[in-house]
């Protein structure tokens, strides 16, 4: 076990972070009143965490002011079940959808998202399965300079170099697909698939707003779904369905129709330090999002929204 460094991705820009490098994992802490401590990349590994108990034992253990940390989570992978362990815990809110069969995920979507699927064939795109080649990363380019805001937000990714494209997508290449629209040649849009064993995630999906029409979207989701039912990968995850108490936005509209239901998993939360033990009570773990409620956070996204349409070009 060591103190190191690690170089992570937030918000579209690589910075580097202090990492505790532990049985071949990166531990990270972040926040600054409650330090909380997490595997890197938790979401992306094959298989559960083992032996915890290790992991508490040896942070606490740490003395090092950048990496010592109040609070210790890692989560229980799909299905959701009971607990595992006697610690403290919360239900993550994952979406995810059952991918045992295509037909039976089919059967259950609305009318308009199979209509859109259809939609997509018969207007001209083109579903490929790739991996990352020179060729790709040329095609992400362009589509990430085709717009620069993204679901009315600032695109972190517009203008960026063939390099720094191609280390954004280089995690995980030999457990993960990348899923291609075309339309005449052109790339517009993607889904870059992990496989973790019996569940899989949606690590990317992106697509060009000025094709929507076309509704790649949905058909790369349709194709990621034929994938799983191929490689036998029970659930397909993107991503949280609700964020805290953030209950509604476009990207769970779209997760919704696309056949992702909310499936609760426990979330372990060990206390490090008094102060960790005294904020699980109170929940400050949770951040704004589990705190202020729905209607709070409804006005400030429509507030974030209204400041990016005044400020953006």
């Amino acid at each position: 076990m060591g103190s190191d460094s690690i170089e992570i991705s937030v918000k579209g820009k690589w910075v580097k972070v202090p990492a505790l490098d532990f049985n071949g994992k990166s531990i990270l802490v972040k926040g600054k009143f409650l330090k909380v401590a997490s595997v890197h990349d938790e979401w992306w590994m094959k298989g559960e965490l083992e032996d915890p108990e290790a992991y508490i034992k040896k942070l606490k253990e740490q003395r090092s002011r950048r990496l010592r940390a109040d609070v210790f989570t890692f989560t229980q992978e799909l299905p959701g079940s009971l607990p595992k362990y006697a610690y403290p815990t919360e239900l993550d809110s994952v979406a995810a959808a059952r991918t045992t069969r295509f037909e039976d995920w089919w059967g259950q979507l609305p009318q308009e998202t199979r209509k859109n699927v259809r939609r997509s064939q018969k207007r001209g795109v083109s579903i490929a399965v790739k991996s990352l080649d020179d060729e790709l990363i040329q095609g992400i380019m362009g589509l990430n300079n085709d717009s620069p805001t993204r679901q009315g937000r600032p695109n972190a990714h517009y203008g960026k170099s063939f390099d720094e494209v191609k280390r954004d997508h280089s995690a995980f290449l030999d457990r993960s697909d990348f899923i291609c629209a075309y339309f005449e040649n052109e790339l517009i849009g993607f889904l870059k698939i992990v496989y973790k064993g019996e569940v899989a995630a949606i690590l990317n999906l992106a697509a060009k707003a000025s094709h929507n029409d076309k509704r790649p979207a949905n058909a790369l989701v349709a194709k990621a779904v034929e994938l799983c039912e191929a490689k036998s990968v029970s659930f397909l995850t993107y991503g949280m369905f609700n964020y805290g108490n953030k209950r509604d936005s476009p990207l769970r509209e779209f997760k919704s129709r696309n056949g992702f239901e909310e499936v609760l998993t426990p979330r372990f939360y060990v206390p490090l330090t008094k102060w960790g033990k005294l904020s699980l009570k109170a929940k400050l773990h949770r951040g704004l999002l589990g705190i202020f409620p729905h209607s709070v956070i409804k006005v400030a996204v429509s507030a974030r929204a209204k400041w990016y349409s005044l400020t953006q070009p």
